[in-house]
């Protein structure tokens, strides 16, 4: 199934029913949905990425991890180019945390193409938000932990879309600028 642009605003609309009641961990408990917008908007405005299937599974890619969504729904509304895509992006959440943060670099480095430019996109985002809005528990030396856990990650990931790849150079650089200065 080939999807439109009419079906990323189907997925956003999807995307913001199922995370409705969800907030993110910042100290102002903002909107869950403003991140998977965001990791789309890395893609699409830094990434210069355009496929539809992509920006739309970008913006699925939390549902089934985080909400009560299944792969056969997303299969049903979205197509199973997007579904697929999702569920590789997507951590087993019945493992424990150590557990899905290792198969998160094992698994990148296999990951498809589009697979490992939402990754990127996905970590990108993530970092910017630990660095400027972390969550109000997390100390120095665990958004430190993050920031080096995320590049392991990426590095299996690099080498598909030379903008993703700089765009996280800078996100790194940033982030350890300031945490380095004790953000």
């Amino acid at each position: 199934m080939q999807l439109n642009i009419s079906n990323v605003l189907q997925a956003l609309a999807f995307a913001a029913h199922k995370h409705r009641d969800q907030r993110r961990k910042d100290i102002e408990a903002s909107p869950y949905i403003n991140h998977p917008i965001a990791v789309a908007e890395i893609l699409a405005r830094e990434g210069g990425v355009s496929d539809i299937n992509i920006l739309a599974a970008a913006i699925l890619h939390d549902t089934v991890e985080d909400t009560e969504c299944t792969f056969e729904e997303l299969e049903d509304e979205f197509g199973a180019d997007v579904a697929n895509l999702v569920r590789e992006v997507t951590d087993d959440k019945t493992l424990p945390k150590l557990e899905r943060k290792a198969l998160q670099v094992e698994h990148a480095r296999s990951a498809s193409p589009a697979a490992k430019q939402i990754k990127i996109a996905d970590k990108v985002s993530n970092i910017r938000d630990i660095t400027s809005s972390p969550p109000a528990d997390w100390p120095l030396a665990r958004r430190t932990e993050y920031v080096d856990w995320a590049v392991q990650v990426v590095a299996g990931c690099l080498g598909v879309n030379a903008e993703l790849d700089s765009v996280f150079a800078e996100a790194i650089t940033g982030a350890r600028r300031k945490l380095g200065a004790g953000a």
